[in-house]
């Protein structure tokens, strides 16, 4: 995992200095020709996922009758902000295994040749040949989808495929390819296709601004430059304030250049954020966002969650989650469980159990490939339009070379934590600085960032050193630490010894009484440990549910919850004994807080069977 990652860092760093010092006969294609292996890791292991890596000679003359065919539900042929629409490829001579179609935006994208640059595409892999395919595509399928396809024996052969397709604002093309994902041969391509409404107000999510809960904030992501509203709670209304960011905002290097500098940008359209204020905490309200000129998202009821104080809480917490595409498609970034895991949140939210949610690092796995923003936003919104939505940051959100970035991999595409902090504004400090605190209920939360600097003399560690230390213990009688990499896991390769070392003692010193966790992606529970020793185990209460009793309180009690979507970690043969529960399942943790009970259950999103419980007790 990170220590991998390390060695990955190592390993290009090696290479960019032997490409400096390369002799008049060698090229640089000798000098990294093998390294695939290595740099795949950078985009992830499936041949899609290398596409930008391959050669792209022209194949338009082996069907020279290739039709690309898009049915969409809008007579006018444009496109809806949401549909599954079929593309229908015609005129092909041999269908192959290898037939394959990918969905191009903005479709002026140049496929047909690329920049001569080999240390463009250093990063994403083999290097052996160039041009290659310049822009990389938002989702793809193989032809086989279609059964009928391969059995075709006439000589204009056809087939049919599903793609679900999202408001991205810019144009979008499909474009038929032969020679599968690792010999691409360009065909053919359709024409452009529109949105019927590019400017569209979309993609709203709720996050809390304090602890009151008199306010909420309502982001929303759009085509227009121009302010828009919220009117909510009948009559009131906010005018949004706008923001977007740029393809310079990316982080990159001269010698390794980033997906979201060059080949994995989209552009993010205007990113509007209104605050709906005079609100009553625990309250239903509605409310709707737009404008006459671009058109109005539907009625929305949300909840407020509780204000910090009063005495009861439902939230529910996770990390690790991404996207999981609703369609057949090979995408850049594929996490399996996110949709059964949003899917079963969903339920709960409609069921009025939830106040709020808590996703802690590693939220879309966009990692540069901007695009992808927004399919993880369309995921989410029935969720996170309708409660409060508070964010971690984590590495796959900003961690890049020479970005400021603890953690120097390459982990976030270039991203470096702009993406992130422009679609989920939380209540922090400044640019930057992504660590807050908010109290609801009988909870305070102090949620930290494990990318940031945290050593004993930073600004963020005076931060948690005095936010823990100001809690009011009789006002919020349960604090939570919240943050993306674990300290206590079993894969230790993820656990850094110099953050345990720096921050743990400050969680002893303010009795916190739980510390949540994601970036391994399972789930794990310990006995009240510190310094890698238990210092007292649960005991089991009268339905046999592991209970911690902290009026006697001796250390906090870890939890990893990094099991929401991501491709599940495996646990070792052999684990340390402060280790008691280990779940390999996706799902996601399900707390509900009194002032003297904690309650905590692992849900797990296809059964909805619950596979842990345990109480903290006061």
């Amino acid at each position: 995992m990170e220590s991998n990652n390390r060695w990955i860092l190592k390993y290009v760093l090696l290479m960019i200095m032997c490409v400096k010092c390369l002799s008049a006969d060698a090229t640089l294609e000798d000098v990294i020709r093998k390294s695939s292996r290595v740099h795949r890791n950078f985009t992830a292991l499936s041949e899609f996922r290398t596409i930008n890596r391959r050669v792209l000679p022209d194949c338009s003359a082996s069907s020279p009758n290739l039709k690309l065919m898009v049915n969409v539900s809008s007579s006018n042929s444009s496109l809806s902000d949401d549909e599954f629409i079929t593309v229908t490829v015609s005129g092909v001579s041999r269908p192959s295994n290898g037939d394959w179609v990918a969905m191009i935006s903005p479709s002026n994208s140049n496929v047909n040749t690329c920049l001569h640059s080999e240390l463009y595409y250093v990063q994403t892999g083999d290097i052996a040949k160039l041009p290659l395919l310049c822009h990389y595509p938002v989702k793809a399928q193989v032809m086989s989808n279609d059964p009928n396809y391969l059995n075709c024996k006439s000589k204009a052969c056809s087939g049919s495929i599903k793609f679900h397709v999202i408001n991205i604002r810019t144009d979008i093309e499909f474009v038929f390819f032969t020679g599968g994902f690792l010999t691409p041969c360009f065909v053919g391509r359709s024409k452009p296709l529109t949105f019927s409404n590019p400017k569209r107000p979309l993609y709203g999510h709720l996050s809390s601004t304090d602890s009151t809960s008199t306010s909420m904030r309502l982001t929303w992501v759009s085509g227009d430059n121009q302010p828009q509203q919220v009117q909510y709670a009948n009559g009131k209304s906010a005018t949004s304030v706008i923001t977007t960011f740029s393809q310079d905002d990316m982080c990159s290097s001269a010698l390794l250049p980033s997906p979201a500098k060059d080949f994995g940008w989209h552009d993010p359209g205007y990113i509007h954020s209104a605050v709906m204020t005079g609100l009553s905490p625990s309250t239903t309200f509605n409310y709707r966002y737009g404008s006459d000129s671009v058109g109005w998202s539907e009625q929305i009821k949300f909840l407020t969650p509780p204000a910090g104080g009063s005495d009861e809480l439902r939230f529910i917490t996770y990390g690790d989650m991404g996207k999981t595409p609703l369609d057949d498609s090979q995408e850049h970034y594929i996490q399996p469980g996110a949709l059964s895991v949003i899917s079963a949140i969903d339920e709960e939210v409609k069921s009025e159990n939830v106040d709020s949610v808590f996703h802690i690092g590693d939220i879309s796995y966009a990692t540069g490939f901007l695009a992808e923003w927004d399919f993880f936003l369309s995921l989410i919104n029935p969720v996170a339009s309708r409660v409060s939505y508070m964010t971690a940051i984590g590495n796959h959100e900003r961690d890049y070379v020479n970005s400021g970035s603890v953690y120097i991999t390459p982990d976030s595409g270039g991203e470096c934590g702009v993406a992130y902090e422009t679609y989920f504004p939380m209540p922090t400090s400044a640019k930057d600085k992504p660590w807050y605190s908010i109290e609801q209920a009988s909870v305070h939360f102090t949620v930290i960032s494990t990318e940031h600097d945290w050593s004993q003399n930073s600004e963020q560690y005076a931060w948690m050193k005095k936010d823990m230390a100001s809690v009011n213990r009789q006002k919020t009688p349960w604090l939570i630490f919240m943050g993306h990499r674990p300290m206590y896991t079993s894969d230790h390769s993820s656990a850094d010894k110099n953050f345990v070392a720096a921050v743990e003692p400050l969680l002893l010193a303010n009795k916190v009484d739980l510390v949540l966790f994601g970036h391994v992606h399972n789930y794990e529970r310990t006995c009240s440990v510190y310094q890698n020793q238990c210092k007292a185990m649960p005991k089991k209460d009268s339905k046999g549910v592991d209970t911690y009793d902290h009026r006697n309180y001796s250390a906090p009690v870890h939890v990893v919850v990094g099991n929401a979507g991501f491709t599940l970690d495996q646990f070792p043969s052999s684990v340390d004994n402060w280790s008691l529960i280990r779940i390999s399942e996706f799902g996601y943790l399900r707390a509900h807080a009194t002032r003297n009970d904690l309650s905590l259950e692992l849900v797990t999103a296809d059964t909805k069977e619950v596979k842990d419980s345990f109480h903290i007790t006061k």
